[in-house]
Protein backbone atom coordinates (compact mmCIF):
# COMPACT_ATOMS: atom_id res chain seq x y z
CA UNK A 1 0.00 0.00 0.00
CA UNK A 2 1.43 3.45 -0.72
CA UNK A 3 2.68 5.35 1.87
CA UNK A 4 0.14 8.22 1.44
CA UNK A 5 -2.79 5.70 1.93
CA UNK A 6 -1.00 3.73 4.85
CA UNK A 7 -0.87 7.89 6.38
CA UNK A 8 -4.88 8.58 5.86
CA UNK A 9 -5.59 5.26 6.92
CA UNK A 10 -4.01 6.07 10.10
CA UNK A 11 -5.54 9.64 10.19
CA UNK A 12 -9.09 7.87 10.09
CA UNK A 13 -8.17 5.68 12.60
CA UNK A 14 -7.33 8.54 14.45
CA UNK A 15 -10.66 10.57 13.60
CA UNK A 16 -12.11 6.88 14.28
CA UNK A 17 -10.23 6.49 17.90
CA UNK A 18 -11.67 10.17 19.12
CA UNK A 19 -15.17 9.73 18.50
CA UNK A 20 -15.38 6.52 19.90
CA UNK A 21 -13.52 7.73 23.12
CA UNK A 22 -15.17 11.20 23.00
CA UNK A 23 -11.98 13.00 22.91
CA UNK A 24 -10.39 15.38 20.53
CA UNK A 25 -8.62 14.12 17.52
CA UNK A 26 -5.20 16.03 18.98
CA UNK A 27 -5.35 13.98 22.61
CA UNK A 28 -5.42 10.90 19.98
CA UNK A 29 -2.47 12.11 17.86
CA UNK A 30 -0.28 12.65 20.87
CA UNK A 31 -0.86 9.56 21.84
CA UNK A 32 -0.02 7.15 18.60
CA UNK A 33 3.08 9.68 17.88
CA UNK A 34 3.99 9.23 21.98
CA UNK A 35 3.17 4.82 21.12
CA UNK A 36 4.79 5.30 17.87
CA UNK A 37 8.50 6.27 19.33
CA UNK A 38 7.95 4.12 22.61
CA UNK A 39 6.98 0.66 21.06
CA UNK A 40 8.38 -0.39 17.52
CA UNK A 41 5.44 -2.38 17.30
CA UNK A 42 3.40 0.46 16.56
CA UNK A 43 3.00 1.65 13.28
CA UNK A 44 4.55 5.00 12.54
CA UNK A 45 3.01 8.25 12.31
CA UNK A 46 4.23 10.48 9.31
CA UNK A 47 4.12 13.89 8.31
CA UNK A 48 0.97 13.29 6.44
CA UNK A 49 -1.09 11.77 9.22
CA UNK A 50 -0.44 14.69 11.32
CA UNK A 51 -0.96 17.23 8.60
CA UNK A 52 -4.66 15.34 7.52
CA UNK A 53 -5.16 15.19 11.44
CA UNK A 54 -4.39 18.56 12.64
CA UNK A 55 -6.43 19.94 9.31
CA UNK A 56 -9.22 18.33 9.86
CA UNK A 57 -9.27 19.75 13.46
CA UNK A 58 -8.67 23.13 12.12
CA UNK A 59 -12.34 22.42 10.24
CA UNK A 60 -13.91 20.17 12.41
CA UNK A 61 -17.18 22.92 12.69
CA UNK A 62 -17.50 23.64 9.12
CA UNK A 63 -16.68 19.93 8.07
CA UNK A 64 -19.40 18.55 10.29
CA UNK A 65 -21.71 21.80 9.24
CA UNK A 66 -21.39 20.82 5.48
CA UNK A 67 -21.98 16.70 6.49
CA UNK A 68 -25.20 17.92 8.49
CA UNK A 69 -26.14 20.31 5.64
CA UNK A 70 -26.12 17.77 2.92
CA UNK A 71 -26.15 14.32 4.23
CA UNK A 72 -29.71 13.60 2.91
CA UNK A 73 -31.53 11.93 5.29
CA UNK A 74 -28.54 11.05 7.66
CA UNK A 75 -28.03 12.65 11.05
CA UNK A 76 -24.54 13.35 12.15
CA UNK A 77 -24.97 11.27 15.31
CA UNK A 78 -26.91 8.70 13.73
CA UNK A 79 -24.73 7.82 10.89
CA UNK A 80 -22.05 5.05 11.64
CA UNK A 81 -19.17 6.15 13.32
CA UNK A 82 -16.68 4.61 10.16
CA UNK A 83 -19.20 6.55 7.37
CA UNK A 84 -19.09 9.84 9.81
CA UNK A 85 -15.08 9.47 10.13
CA UNK A 86 -14.49 8.68 6.66
CA UNK A 87 -16.45 11.29 5.18
CA UNK A 88 -14.94 13.83 7.50
CA UNK A 89 -11.40 12.70 6.98
CA UNK A 90 -12.47 12.93 2.62
CA UNK A 91 -14.37 16.66 2.93
CA UNK A 92 -11.04 17.85 4.49
CA UNK A 93 -8.69 16.68 2.05
CA UNK A 94 -11.08 17.15 -0.73
CA UNK A 95 -11.92 20.75 0.24
CA UNK A 96 -8.78 22.36 1.99
CA UNK A 97 -5.92 19.69 1.02
CA UNK A 98 -4.64 21.39 -2.60
CA UNK A 99 -1.81 19.38 -2.66
CA UNK A 100 -4.50 16.27 -3.49
CA UNK A 101 -6.33 15.90 -6.67
CA UNK A 102 -10.10 15.76 -6.06
CA UNK A 103 -10.54 12.34 -7.84
CA UNK A 104 -7.74 10.62 -5.80
CA UNK A 105 -9.43 12.42 -2.04
CA UNK A 106 -12.48 10.72 -3.04
CA UNK A 107 -10.89 6.85 -4.41
CA UNK A 108 -9.19 6.80 -1.14
CA UNK A 109 -12.18 7.48 1.10
CA UNK A 110 -14.34 5.10 -0.81
CA UNK A 111 -11.26 2.29 0.06
CA UNK A 112 -11.40 3.56 3.58
CA UNK A 113 -15.44 2.49 3.40
CA UNK A 114 -14.84 -0.45 1.35
CA UNK A 115 -12.24 -1.66 4.27
CA UNK A 116 -13.87 -0.36 7.51
CA UNK A 117 -17.19 -0.02 6.82
CA UNK A 118 -20.45 -1.63 5.23
CA UNK A 119 -21.59 -2.79 1.60
CA UNK A 120 -23.78 0.54 1.15
CA UNK A 121 -20.98 2.61 2.42
CA UNK A 122 -18.71 3.13 -0.53
CA UNK A 123 -21.64 4.24 -2.46
CA UNK A 124 -22.70 6.72 0.36
CA UNK A 125 -19.42 8.55 0.17
CA UNK A 126 -18.71 8.54 -3.02
CA UNK A 127 -22.29 10.21 -3.10
CA UNK A 128 -21.46 12.78 -0.60
CA UNK A 129 -18.14 13.84 -1.68
CA UNK A 130 -19.08 13.91 -4.97
CA UNK A 131 -21.48 16.80 -3.94
CA UNK A 132 -18.55 18.59 -1.82
CA UNK A 133 -16.46 18.08 -5.25
CA UNK A 134 -19.12 20.07 -6.99
CA UNK A 135 -20.03 22.93 -4.35
CA UNK A 136 -15.64 23.03 -3.79
CA UNK A 137 -15.39 26.52 -4.73
CA UNK A 138 -18.22 28.07 -2.99
CA UNK A 139 -17.68 25.85 0.43
CA UNK A 140 -14.35 27.23 0.33
CA UNK A 141 -15.24 30.52 -0.09
CA UNK A 142 -18.00 30.04 2.77
CA UNK A 143 -15.44 29.27 5.28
Amino acid sequence: MAARSNARKRAFQILFEADQRGTSVQNVLADWIRLSRSDERQPPVTEFTMQLVEGYAEHVDRIDELIATYALDWDLDRMPVADRNIVRLGAYELIWEDGTPDAVAIDEAVQLAKEFSTDESPTFVNGLLGRFKELKPSLRRAQ
